[in-house]
């Protein structure tokens, strides 16, 4: 993983916008409408060629493939994971629930509306081994025709797959969770394999808190946390701590959030994952604080965060002084080359979702930019 050591990097969550014809597709392939997969296959490669090339157009420096290939960063386990065949699960966000038009609006939207999230029946298998490495495929012949410091790609972590797919079949909440970390296990290697940066997406550490475990207390909820990074540091056993990082979220939704678990109640259990970064959220109106949390909190030698700063559900473009000062606030506390600038979230989180304008976001990406060199300016003055 690039480190911080002449300016600060930039990087964004994961998922980008996707081209309006690789969205039709995607929604007749959810909803069990015939699609060839030859072409689906290449709408899906020419939509990473060119998310990759915006993505460095920008001036991001450490870039991915958009999540082109995923119907979200979560239920896409569904076409590659055996033994989820039951019911959809439902859930209930506790900070909507005092809102029901806000509510009826979230759950309506386009991407979300569609999701498939099947109760796991049967034993967990790899059911296609291959889609991780056409996914590495696809981000080394993007990379190959731009300049870009580095390649990543994201996956769901054990924790969000127990989240959104409830288990029918192991006797467990332990066993089941180990059952997703031994499957999931392929995937995190095929992409560490290839060469790239593993991503490990970790709402179950933030958003699981009040849309899972809401009924628990703030103890009985931490040791569920902690069961989950115990879980997710056996799935990446093998894989450098260098070649890791984690994304803590607390739902890529424009809700209340009045009910997220604070940073400061979860950070001593993230701080114990295998993943050298970190990448939180910093930039919404309910998170944007906790920079502060970092003047009482040691960062642990050898880590790194990615807080962030342009917010993924406004369409508002942040000033790069903004963005200057957001990265300021975390080098001068956790030291500058432990820092590198990112988004809040992804802007494309479920096909079709689209809170922000996709013109806006490269502009916000390129917002960001230009705020890193900033900031890059008073702190490597040289």
């Amino acid at each position: 993983m690039k480190r911080s050591t002449e300016r600060f990097l930039t990087t964004h969550t994961g998922s980008l916008p996707r081209p309006p014809e690789l969205i039709k597709a995607m929604f007749a392939k959810e909803e069990g409408v015939p699609v060839d997969p030859a072409a689906l296959e290449r709408r899906i490669a020419a939509a990473v060629a060119e998310v990759v090339r915006k993505q460095a157009e920008s001036g991001v420096d450490i870039v991915n493939d958009g999540e082109m290939s995923k119907p979200s960063y979560a239920t896409y386990i569904k076409d590659r994971l055996a033994g989820f065949d039951g019911e959809n699960n439902s859930f209930v966000y506790q900070d909507l629930v005092g809102f029901p038009g806000l509510a009826k609006r979230v759950f309506g939207d386009p991407g979300r509306s569609r999701r498939l999230t099947p109760t796991c029946t049967s034993a967990i298998q790899v059911r296609d081994p291959e889609a991780a490495k056409t996914d590495c495929a696809h981000l080394r012949d993007a990379l190959a025709a731009v300049k870009a410091s580095e390649g990543f790609l994201t996956a769901a972590s054990p924790g969000v797959v127990s989240l959104f797919f409830k288990n029918a079949h192991y006797k467990s909440e332990e066993d089941y969770l180990y059952a997703i970390a031994e499957a999931m296990r392929v995937e995190y290697e095929t992409i560490t394999g290839a060469g790239y940066v593993l991503q490990i997406d970790c709402p179950d550490l933030g958003m699981g808190r009040h849309i899972q475990h809401a009924d628990l207390s703030l103890a009985e909820w931490r040791k569920k946390a902690q069961l989950h990074v115990e879980v997710l540091n056996h799935a990446v056993r093998n894989i450098p701590t260098e070649q890791l990082r984690m994304h803590l979220c607390w739902g890529n939704y424009e809700g209340p959030h009045h009910c997220d678990v604070p940073l400061a109640d979860v950070i001593d259990i993230v701080f114990k994952s295998k993943p050298m970064a970190i990448a939180l959220e910093a930039a919404n109106p309910r998170h944007a604080h906790e920079w502060a949390l970092f003047k009482v909190v040691k960062l642990p030698e050898g880590k790194v965060l990615i807080p962030g700063v342009i917010e993924s559900k406004s369409n508002f473009i942040e000033h790069p002084e903004l963005i200057a000062q957001r990265i300021a606030r975390y080098a001068e506390l956790v030291g500058r080359e432990n820092v590198m600038a990112g988004s809040d979230c992804g802007f494309g989180t479920w096909v079709g979702q689209a809170a922000v304008d996709p013109d806006v976001v490269w502009a916000k990406m390129a917002a960001m930019a230009e705020g890193a060199r900033i900031a890059s300016k008073r702190f490597w003055k040289s």
